[in-house]
């Protein structure tokens, strides 16, 4: 299934900038695994060694947020990957 995926700004050096990218799956994990093959190391700013999505990341299907890699997304969904800004 081909989702759409809007990709946050600091997560673009692996997208050659590009805000917006297709991906293909039936889960946020097969989103997220369908992107690192085409963008090499992606995934690992986003999920931890022990699969799960890192703190400071949020992944929403649409309007909902996915707490989980196995969530699922339909043909023509939006994933969005939101990056937490910190810092003092």
């Amino acid at each position: 299934m081909s989702v759409t995926v809007r990709v946050a700004s600091p997560l673009r050096s692996y997208t050659n900038g590009a805000s917006s990218v297709s991906g293909v799956g039936a889960t946020v994990r097969d989103v997220l695994a369908d992107l690192d093959r085409r963008f090499p190391g992606m995934r690992f700013r986003m999920i931890d060694e022990q699969e799960r999505i890192r703190q400071h990341i949020r992944v929403y299907v649409n309007t909902q947020e996915a707490k989980e890699l196995g969530a699922a997304v339909r043909a023509g969904d939006t994933v969005h990957l939101i990056c937490a800004l910190s810092g003092g």
